[in-house]
């Protein structure tokens, strides 16, 4: 299994505009928790508790959240918490209104975050990897947290990895964001 740095070096190197990450704080946890209304649909009783593939799902992310790095994963697991709590009854509600909030936060989500690689100038890091699927919620909740001074070496460490992986794939800097340079 990667590492942090590895995965957030990965994720990061394609995501070095501000504008493009400033998409990304809406679009990533919109597609987030608009899968988690159809995962809600999908329940199952086991031994008299009802599960939904969102709660399935959601716990295994986190576990890999967690063994990622403790407290970014517990951060994660108070968002996705609140996510579950506000989809769920989404995904109880008629098929209709359900499956139409679903659409506009999935399209919404997805709209926005392309529209923040127009600026990167890159592609997006699913493209080549669509594991990186997974990363985007962590990496987003680490650029809080190295904002608020954690881990300053690991973000160090993650900033210097993604500028070399960018200019070996002759990306160089971002357009509009020069102080990355």
């Amino acid at each position: 299994m990667k590492t942090l740095e590895d995965q957030m070096s990965f994720y990061a190197a394609y995501h070095q505009d501000a504008r493009n990450k400033a998409t990304h704080f809406v679009g990533v946890p919109l597609i987030a928790f608009s899968l988690m209304i159809p995962l809600g649909w999908l329940r199952a009783d086991v031994g008299g508790v009802t599960l939904s593939a969102a709660l399935v799902v959601t716990s295994i992310l986190l576990l890999y959240y967690l063994v990622l790095d403790v407290p970014l994963g517990l951060a994660m697991c108070a968002v996705f918490a609140l996510m579950l709590w506000g989809a769920e009854p989404l995904s109880q509600a008629s098929l209709g209104i359900s499956a139409a909030w679903f659409l506009v936060l999935f399209i919404g989500g997805w709209a926005l975050q392309l529209w923040g690689h127009v600026y990167e100038g890159r592609k997006p890091a699913l493209v080549d990897n669509l594991f990186q699927v997974f990363v985007a919620p962590i990496f987003l909740a680490a650029e809080v947290f190295f904002a608020l001074g954690y881990k300053p070496a690991l973000h160090e460490a993650v900033q210097r990895r993604a500028l070399q992986m960018r200019a070996q794939a002759g990306a160089g800097v971002p357009p509009g964001d020069l102080k990355s340079a």
